[in-house]
């Protein structure tokens, strides 16, 4: 049984990498990278099945707008706004 636990934790790890967070610390920033991270991989998919024919580009389109209405969301949730960015952002 662990072994199947472990099998699928790998293919998990594996279909869904993580990176590791290296700006400024909060909670909701860890979140929405997180968020980010998920929308980015997810929209690879996306386009890996568009470009081999397995989705048209309406659909494909449909489901990144959709992916892309819940990053949104994710963002205005958290409170995440321009300001918290730009002052992260040293070179501004």
């Amino acid at each position: 049984m662990a072994e199947q636990s472990d099998f699928l934790s790998n293919l998990s790890d594996f279909l869904y990498p993580r990176s590791c967070y290296y700006g400024q610390f909060k909670p909701e920033y860890l979140l929405f990278n997180a968020s980010l991270q998920e929308f980015a991989q997810r929209v690879s998919y996306i386009s890996n099945l568009q470009t081999n024919g397995k989705l048209s580009p309406e659909e494909a389109y449909q489901q990144i707008k959709t992916l892309w209405k819940q990053l949104k969301s994710a963002k205005k949730q958290l409170e995440i706004t321009k300001e918290a960015f730009s002052s992260n952002n040293p070179q501004q």
